[in-house]
């Protein structure tokens, strides 16, 4: 009796055991397999993407995914095909040719913008960035100016005095870079400028 009740223990642990190995196995299966699924959709997409990107370019660079294909190769195309267009005199009998260019509009600009503009402009008036440009502009040429009369006054060995004036300075220049930090946010894409820099402007001095 003892012997036919270990014998159906022992058999029921063993298809419990093997149950749980097939559990296991058959998890770890539909793991791999979403692991792989997962993999070739991440193949597709990229070569959706790079199709995409590819259409985008001038025919000349396109199927070159494995070259390095910076803006450089872009602009080289581009000069080509003006100067071939140029060869073959497609640019003589363009529309309008011999007339005054009409600066009126803008249809590269965004027509809300544009508008703006143009009734800024009538009223004598320009954007708010076109001030400031010429506000910076001139800031910095008075600037470098006083810049250049303190550096000088450095060489005749007044120390003391160029502290002074550089210390002045330089607070001028953080007022000008603020200004050039508001230009840049609000200026149209492409026209940033740059701010000054103490140790820039120094070093042309030195030059």
């Amino acid at each position: 009796m003892s012997s036919r009740l270990a014998r159906a223990v022992s058999s029921s642990i063993t298809r419990r055991s093997t149950a749980e190995i097939w559990s296991r196995h058959g998890r770890w299966a539909s793991s791999s397999s979403s692991k792989t699924e997962n993999s070739k959709m991440s193949e597709r997409l990229s070569g959706v993407i790079d199709a995409v990107n590819d259409r985008k370019l001038p025919p000349e660079l396109r199927g070159q995914r494995n070259s390095v294909r910076s803006e450089t190769d872009i602009i080289n195309v581009v000069e080509q095909r003006i100067w071939h267009s140029m060869e073959e005199g497609q640019f003589e009998n363009l529309p309008g040719k011999g007339k005054p260019l009409n600066l009126g509009s803008n249809p590269h600009a965004d027509p809300a913008e544009d508008t703006l503009y143009r009734i800024l402009s009538k009223n004598g008036c320009a954007p708010e960035w076109v001030e400031l440009n010429k506000e910076i502009r001139s800031l910095v040429s008075a600037w470098r100016v006083a810049l250049k009369k303190a550096w000088a006054i450095k060489g005749n060995g007044d120390h003391t005095r160029w502290a002074e004036s550089a210390e002045a300075l330089q607070r001028q220049l953080r007022d000008i870079n603020n200004k050039v930090f508001r230009y840049n946010l609000i200026v149209p894409f492409g026209r940033q400028m740059f701010g000054l820099k103490w140790e820039k402007e120094l070093a042309r001095l030195e030059e």
